[in-house]
């Protein structure tokens, strides 16, 4: 079965390429446009959108050494995600799969990261927990079997991938902010500043990471007003840690719970090399990654989940409508 995935829920236009369960092609373009406003312009990432999605699917085709006639199915990001970029994909997908006569299936963005790690017939035995951490989100999922999920526990305000944007932004440093302040805590000490973030008491599981920022706020602005040196390679490495340690620290608390110890990391911060030193030390635990082109948002996984669905025989009607709000 051949799919054709299209993914623009936020500032990536991507459309990719899956038979039978393996990857073809995956092409992704990444708005550099936002950088400067140091976070994600939704009218300006629609208007891109608009303007690439065109060719992005068609180098999609191209690349998999397919014609358009021989896809089965159209996957395409329904949810959740920014209103104006959903609408553009699936505009898109709509009229493609009028025009060809082919199923259409929306797809729910967070469920397509939960599909990453399968990409390729990764063997990960069900059941197990995903972490999905990104700009947006940053959850831990109990994954029973396909289309079979339960949520664990969430953030209470920033993800750990916005806490890096706007740390990257005390910092001085660019957009997005994770791999600027990997970049920059090469060469720093983690332990140099003693970052903490408090745990919900009500609620032990969930995260946290409004108050961070806030603390690497006023360190940096306390060492500038008493003129103290210090290195922003070293502000970087801390802030770095604390983000990380407390990422494995509730999968630990959530891993002796369930009593589960398959583990799969989905979503933008998963790339962090730190991060993927620091957790496969864990004794007694399976950790899988998807590669690094699927750990940020990419269309393949979007295709991979559709793939299972149709298997499953699951199709959307066409007036299928954008739902920014709704998870799983």
């Amino acid at each position: 079965m051949i799919v054709l995935g299209i993914e623009t829920s936020c500032d990536e236009t991507s459309a990719a390429i899956i038979k039978d369960g393996f990857v073809l092609s995956n092409i992704v373009h990444s708005q550099t446009v936002h950088s400067k406003y140091g976070g994600v312009v939704p009218d300006l990432a629609s208007k891109n959108h608009e303007k690439n999605i065109f060719q992005i699917v068609e180098k999609a085709i191209s690349h998999s050494g397919i014609s358009l006639k021989d896809i089965d199915g159209i996957a395409v990001t329904s949810h959740p995600g920014l209103l104006s970029s959903l609408i553009v994909g699936l505009n898109f997908a709509k009229g493609l799969s009028l025009s060809l006569k082919k199923p259409i299936l929306g797809i729910n963005h967070l469920e397509g990261h939960l599909s990453s790690n399968i990409i390729n017939n990764n063997n990960i035995e069900f059941p197990y927990l995903c972490l999905i951490v990104s700009g947006g989100h940053t959850q831990i999922w109990l994954v029973k079997g396909h289309n079979q999920y339960q949520i664990i526990s969430d953030t209470v305000d920033d993800a750990a991938g916005e806490a890096f944007d706007k740390g990257a932004r005390i910092l001085g440093l660019g957009y997005p902010g994770g791999p600027e302040i990997q970049k920059k805590s090469e060469g720093g000490d983690p332990h140099k500043y003693l970052f903490t973030i408090p745990n919900i008491k009500k609620k032990p599981f969930n995260f946290s990471f409004s108050g961070l920022k806030t603390a690497l706020l006023y360190t940096k602005k306390k060492l500038d007003e008493k003129n103290i040196k210090y290195k922003i390679n070293d502000l970087a490495a801390s802030y770095q840690e604390v983000i990380i340690d407390t990422l494995i620290d509730k999968i630990k608390k959530v891993s002796k719970l369930h009593n589960i110890y398959n583990v799969s990391i989905a979503g933008g911060v998963s790339s962090n090399l730190r991060f993927r030193q620091k957790i496969k030390l864990l004794d007694n635990y399976n950790v899988y990654f998807p590669d690094n082109e699927y750990c940020t948002d990419n269309a393949a996984m979007i295709a991979m989940c559709g793939f299972i669905k149709f298997k499953n025989q699951e199709i959307s009607n066409i007036d299928i409508l954008p739902k920014p709000n709704i998870v799983l």
